[in-house]
Protein backbone atom coordinates (compact mmCIF):
# COMPACT_ATOMS: atom_id res chain seq x y z
CA UNK A 1 0.00 0.00 0.00
CA UNK A 2 1.19 3.91 -0.66
CA UNK A 3 1.66 5.58 2.43
CA UNK A 4 1.73 9.51 2.77
CA UNK A 5 5.23 10.89 3.38
CA UNK A 6 6.26 12.20 6.73
CA UNK A 7 7.71 15.85 5.73
CA UNK A 8 9.97 18.07 7.88
CA UNK A 9 8.25 19.34 11.00
CA UNK A 10 6.88 15.93 12.12
CA UNK A 11 7.64 14.80 15.30
CA UNK A 12 7.93 10.92 14.30
CA UNK A 13 10.81 12.08 12.21
CA UNK A 14 12.71 13.20 15.35
CA UNK A 15 11.90 9.83 17.67
CA UNK A 16 14.46 7.22 17.86
CA UNK A 17 12.98 4.68 16.19
CA UNK A 18 12.52 1.24 18.11
CA UNK A 19 13.79 -2.43 17.02
CA UNK A 20 10.81 -3.93 15.05
CA UNK A 21 9.22 -7.31 16.91
CA UNK A 22 10.59 -10.13 14.52
CA UNK A 23 7.49 -12.94 15.65
CA UNK A 24 5.26 -10.48 13.96
CA UNK A 25 6.05 -11.31 10.75
CA UNK A 26 2.32 -10.10 9.11
CA UNK A 27 2.88 -6.73 10.30
CA UNK A 28 7.03 -7.02 9.26
CA UNK A 29 6.04 -8.42 6.05
CA UNK A 30 3.41 -5.53 5.88
CA UNK A 31 5.58 -2.59 6.56
CA UNK A 32 8.05 -3.43 4.04
CA UNK A 33 6.09 -4.18 1.52
CA UNK A 34 4.30 -0.43 1.88
CA UNK A 35 7.67 1.14 2.64
CA UNK A 36 8.81 -0.41 -0.96
CA UNK A 37 5.44 0.35 -2.73
CA UNK A 38 5.86 4.02 -1.39
CA UNK A 39 9.86 4.64 -2.23
CA UNK A 40 8.38 3.32 -6.08
CA UNK A 41 5.92 5.91 -6.00
CA UNK A 42 7.80 8.86 -4.84
CA UNK A 43 10.75 8.00 -7.11
CA UNK A 44 13.66 7.80 -4.76
CA UNK A 45 16.73 5.79 -3.56
CA UNK A 46 16.08 4.95 0.26
CA UNK A 47 13.05 4.93 2.59
CA UNK A 48 12.88 4.61 6.32
CA UNK A 49 9.84 3.44 8.49
CA UNK A 50 9.60 6.72 10.28
CA UNK A 51 9.38 8.40 6.84
CA UNK A 52 5.63 6.68 6.78
CA UNK A 53 5.06 7.25 10.46
CA UNK A 54 6.51 3.84 11.69
CA UNK A 55 8.62 4.57 14.18
CA UNK A 56 10.35 1.05 13.98
CA UNK A 57 13.89 0.20 12.57
CA UNK A 58 13.31 -0.87 9.02
CA UNK A 59 14.60 0.97 6.07
CA UNK A 60 14.89 -0.25 2.07
CA UNK A 61 17.56 1.33 -0.14
CA UNK A 62 17.43 0.84 -4.00
CA UNK A 63 20.18 1.81 -5.89
CA UNK A 64 19.02 0.45 -9.33
CA UNK A 65 17.21 3.97 -10.24
CA UNK A 66 20.80 5.68 -9.65
CA UNK A 67 22.70 3.02 -11.81
CA UNK A 68 22.83 6.01 -14.84
CA UNK A 69 25.44 7.66 -12.57
CA UNK A 70 27.01 4.93 -10.43
CA UNK A 71 26.67 1.68 -12.66
CA UNK A 72 27.49 -0.65 -9.68
CA UNK A 73 24.35 -0.04 -8.14
CA UNK A 74 22.01 -1.95 -10.81
CA UNK A 75 20.29 -4.41 -8.78
CA UNK A 76 21.47 -2.93 -5.52
CA UNK A 77 18.57 -3.55 -3.07
CA UNK A 78 18.82 -3.97 0.97
CA UNK A 79 16.16 -4.46 3.12
CA UNK A 80 17.96 -3.93 6.54
CA UNK A 81 15.73 -4.77 10.07
CA UNK A 82 17.00 -3.67 13.45
CA UNK A 83 20.14 -2.42 11.62
CA UNK A 84 23.25 -1.81 14.03
CA UNK A 85 26.32 -0.30 12.32
CA UNK A 86 29.43 -1.97 13.72
CA UNK A 87 31.97 -0.26 12.22
CA UNK A 88 33.01 2.45 9.72
CA UNK A 89 35.82 3.54 8.22
CA UNK A 90 37.95 7.02 9.70
CA UNK A 91 38.09 7.80 5.66
CA UNK A 92 34.97 10.33 4.90
CA UNK A 93 33.33 11.40 1.80
CA UNK A 94 31.22 14.12 0.94
CA UNK A 95 28.12 13.82 -1.62
CA UNK A 96 25.23 16.21 -2.32
CA UNK A 97 21.91 14.47 -0.35
CA UNK A 98 18.22 14.78 -1.10
CA UNK A 99 15.41 13.54 0.81
CA UNK A 100 11.79 12.19 0.73
CA UNK A 101 11.16 14.19 4.00
CA UNK A 102 12.44 17.24 3.33
CA UNK A 103 11.53 17.90 -0.63
CA UNK A 104 13.44 20.47 -2.96
CA UNK A 105 16.98 20.93 -0.56
CA UNK A 106 20.27 19.07 -1.22
CA UNK A 107 23.22 19.64 0.56
CA UNK A 108 26.47 18.56 0.69
CA UNK A 109 27.18 16.15 3.38
CA UNK A 110 30.19 14.39 4.79
CA UNK A 111 30.26 10.60 6.02
CA UNK A 112 32.53 8.22 6.45
CA UNK A 113 33.36 6.14 3.16
CA UNK A 114 32.35 2.84 4.47
CA UNK A 115 30.30 1.15 6.96
CA UNK A 116 29.82 -2.30 8.43
CA UNK A 117 26.32 -2.86 9.56
CA UNK A 118 24.63 -6.04 11.06
CA UNK A 119 21.11 -6.90 9.77
CA UNK A 120 17.95 -9.08 9.57
CA UNK A 121 17.33 -9.44 5.90
CA UNK A 122 13.68 -9.59 4.76
CA UNK A 123 14.07 -13.61 5.45
CA UNK A 124 14.87 -12.55 8.88
CA UNK A 125 18.71 -14.34 8.37
CA UNK A 126 21.19 -12.23 10.64
CA UNK A 127 23.40 -10.62 7.37
CA UNK A 128 26.59 -8.45 7.88
CA UNK A 129 27.43 -6.66 5.04
CA UNK A 130 29.86 -3.74 3.93
CA UNK A 131 28.64 -0.86 1.71
CA UNK A 132 31.19 1.00 0.21
CA UNK A 133 30.79 4.34 -1.90
CA UNK A 134 27.30 5.28 -2.58
CA UNK A 135 25.84 2.51 -1.44
CA UNK A 136 27.37 3.04 1.86
CA UNK A 137 26.11 6.72 1.47
CA UNK A 138 22.17 5.56 0.79
CA UNK A 139 22.50 3.19 3.78
CA UNK A 140 23.86 5.55 6.36
CA UNK A 141 21.64 7.96 5.03
CA UNK A 142 18.58 6.23 5.99
CA UNK A 143 19.99 4.60 9.18
CA UNK A 144 20.03 8.50 10.43
CA UNK A 145 16.37 8.33 10.29
CA UNK A 146 16.17 5.42 13.02
CA UNK A 147 17.91 7.62 15.14
CA UNK A 148 15.68 11.17 14.46
CA UNK A 149 18.12 12.58 12.46
CA UNK A 150 17.81 14.37 9.09
CA UNK A 151 20.64 14.89 6.55
CA UNK A 152 20.04 18.77 7.49
CA UNK A 153 21.04 18.30 11.02
CA UNK A 154 24.86 18.05 9.70
CA UNK A 155 24.83 20.22 6.73
CA UNK A 156 27.38 22.51 7.16
CA UNK A 157 26.12 25.55 9.38
CA UNK A 158 26.43 28.03 6.82
CA UNK A 159 24.88 25.80 4.65
CA UNK A 160 21.96 24.97 7.20
CA UNK A 161 21.71 29.39 7.56
CA UNK A 162 20.93 29.21 3.24
CA UNK A 163 17.82 26.50 3.67
CA UNK A 164 16.43 27.45 7.09
CA UNK A 165 13.84 29.22 5.36
CA UNK A 166 12.90 26.65 2.82
CA UNK A 167 12.70 24.41 5.92
CA UNK A 168 10.39 26.66 7.90
CA UNK A 169 8.00 26.67 4.93
CA UNK A 170 8.19 22.83 4.18
CA UNK A 171 7.51 22.09 8.50
CA UNK A 172 4.64 24.89 7.67
CA UNK A 173 3.01 23.11 5.03
CA UNK A 174 4.00 25.77 1.95
CA UNK A 175 6.02 23.68 -0.09
CA UNK A 176 4.12 20.23 -1.46
CA UNK A 177 6.09 17.11 -3.03
CA UNK A 178 4.49 15.49 -5.94
CA UNK A 179 4.26 12.65 -4.23
CA UNK A 180 1.65 11.84 -1.20
CA UNK A 181 3.02 13.46 2.13
CA UNK A 182 1.71 15.02 5.10
CA UNK A 183 3.50 16.96 8.15
CA UNK A 184 1.92 15.64 11.73
CA UNK A 185 3.30 17.50 14.86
Amino acid sequence: MIREIYLYGSSVLRQKAKDVDLTDTEHLKNLIQDLKDTLKVADGCGLAAPQIGVSERVVIVDGDIMKDVYDYLAGFRRTLINPVIIDHSAATCTYEEGCLSVPGIYANVTRPQSITVRYYDEDLKEVTETFDRFASRMVQHELSHLEGQLFTDIVAPVRKKIISKKLTEISAGKQRPRYKAKIVK
